[in-house]
């Protein structure tokens, strides 16, 4: 996690340079009311970052899925509390289908629940966090990953002093590495710029495909087993996403007969 934080701030700023855009990267530094909230962000990207890496390390791929799939009813939910969204019928629907996924899943996977939550949660409030912050998306995620560098460099320094360091062993472990800070920040600028200009509602809708591809490896690549609790459970999530989603492409399809 230290090196993807440490690459994708050499990364972005490379970046930021090259758009003329560190006068605007200094300001925000130095701007009080950006920096909290952006300071809040950082750390809910850092717990997210710190709990994924964890869970996958620790063979919890499937546990990591869940939380992804989670986060999307999550945002909508902050959507209608924080942001007063409203939601149809049908989405409440979706959600009430998928809440008894999650309960299913509290009673037959306890161990691993906590996984699934500290992801879902933390990602959707680093989304709430970010939509509500007038900050340009790369800009913002430059303030982010200053802001945790730090903190990542004291740990790097501290796995140093224990021979916990990979990188310069090996050119494909150093390769990988250095290209995990591209890894992170593309998604995370496209992230941004979504958050800012999409309603919490739709921005939950385009988040189902990457957990479908974890949990697929979680089962296909690394041999992970689903008890029949976790079976039911995931179900019930999908069906919920489908019906939200088959609610989405019908309201778009309505919206553009309107406009029309």
């Amino acid at each position: 996690m230290t090196q993807r934080i440490l690459w994708s701030l050499l990364l972005i700023l490379a970046i930021i340079a090259a758009r003329k855009g560190l006068p605007a990267f200094l300001g925000a530094m130095g701007d009080r009311r950006l920096v909290v909230p952006l300071a809040g962000s950082a750390m809910m990207i850092g717990v997210n970052w710190l709990t994924y890496v964890w869970a996958v390390n620790g063979g919890h791929i499937v546990a990591a899925s869940l939380g992804y799939f989670l986060n999307p009813l999550v945002n909508v939910t902050l959507g209608v509390l924080v942001l007063k969204e409203k939601l149809r019928l049908s989405q409440m629907l979706a959600i009430g289908v998928a809440a008894i996924g999650v309960a299913i899943l509290a009673a037959s996977a306890l161990t691993t629940l906590w996984i699934s939550l500290a992801l879902a949660f933390s990602f959707a409030f680093y989304a709430l966090l970010r939509k509500l912050t007038p900050v340009a998306p790369m800009t913002g995620l430059g303030v982010e990953t200053a802001l945790l560098t730090p903190l990542a460099i004291a740990y790097l320094l501290w796995e140093m002093g224990h021979g916990g360091v990979g990188f310069g062993q090996d050119m494909p472990t150093t390769a990988l590495l250095i290209i995990s800070g591209a890894v992170t920040t593309v998604p995370l600028v496209l992230f941004a710029v979504a958050a800012q200009r999409l309603p919490m509602a739709t921005l939950g809708l385009m988040q189902y495909l990457a957990p479908t591809l974890q949990f697929l490896c979680g089962i296909l690549l690394f041999g992970e087993k689903l008890s029949t609790g976790q079976m039911a459970s995931f179900g019930l999530i999908w069906l919920g996403l489908i019906f939200f989603a088959s609610d989405g492409i019908a309201n778009a399809r309505r919206n553009r007969l309107a406009t029309a």
